[in-house]
């Protein structure tokens, strides 16, 4: 089939083959993201390499010992990594290695959702100040540098212990992405615009400045009088009710395409521009 003289059906047939082991590939390295199993990949690919280079210099008691890692360690890796080969089976067995899942990525966003509006709930309820600020579409990393590096994944107890009274990351922002916190204690830009009202303190003037800049959305708690309110795109919606923020989240927070409903439901919010 070689000889340059592909037919139509023959390219056909080498394209599909090709994009079938490139997306094979794909899907296990997303699967292993992650896990113990990239630094297994890592290992495998300097032994690979190790090999070679014997191979290529002629040096035997190397590639005697490469030859023999490469031989036993197929069986070291299905000792080792049985939990990750077990849970590949079952999502193949599921249909959920080679499909994106569409559902569970729903969950995953209302699991984030979730988290925050406890989060917010809890603080509310004992009046403690709060200033969250979530990564949308425009990076805000510079205002994430201004801060300290947390780089953990989104819990309500670990969103609220930050802001707790008294310890050193409880004053200024906290910034997300996705469903991990970037960093505490942030600086956020004031906003200058002489329509907030006077009655609104530094937490809901800095969710308007960076509301004026990028398309983040903020979320406040305040400490005053425990009222919740989020900022996006320069307009500020006051005194929220749990349902009103879960809207508002899941409005800016989701892949999905906003329905009509979600957006009248957003637009029910108290505005104070």
């Amino acid at each position: 089939m070689l000889d340059g003289d592909f037919t139509l059906l023959e390219l056909l047939r080498i394209v599909i083959d090709i994009s079938l082991v490139w997306y094979v590939f794909y899907k296990l390295i997303m699967l292993i993201r992650g896990t113990k199993a990239i630094q297994l990949l890592k290992g495998i690919g300097v032994v690979l390499a190790v090999w070679l280079l014997s191979i290529l210099l002629d040096l035997q008691t190397i590639q005697w010992l490469t030859n023999q890692a490469i031989i036993w360690g197929f069986l070291v890796i299905i000792i080792l990594f049985q939990p990750e080969l077990r849970r590949a089976l079952e999502q193949i067995g599921r249909g959920n290695l080679f499909s994106r899942n569409a559902k569970s990525e729903e969950e995953l966003i209302e699991k984030d959702i979730e988290a925050i509006i406890q989060s917010c709930k809890y603080m509310a309820k004992r009046r403690i100040g709060a200033l969250i600020s979530i990564e949308r579409e425009t990076g805000i990393a510079e205002y994430a540098e201004t801060g300290i590096a947390i780089n953990g994944k989104l819990t309500h107890q670990l969103l609220t212990n930050i802001f707790t009274p008294n310890t050193p990351l409880h004053d200024g922002a906290v910034i997300l992405k996705r469903n991990e916190i970037i960093a505490a204690a942030c600086y956020l830009p004031l906003s200058e615009s002489p329509f907030i009202s006077k009655e609104l303190g530094t937490r809901h003037r800095a969710a308007m400045g960076i509301s004026e800049v990028t398309d983040a959305l903020t979320i406040i708690v305040s400490e005053e009088t425990g009222n919740i309110s989020c900022t996006k795109n320069g307009e500020l919606y006051r005194e929220l009710d749990q349902d009103r923020l879960r809207d508002i989240l899941s409005d800016n927070l989701s892949m999905y395409q906003k329905t009509p409903d979600r957006k009248a439901k957003e637009q029910r919010g108290n505005k104070d521009g």
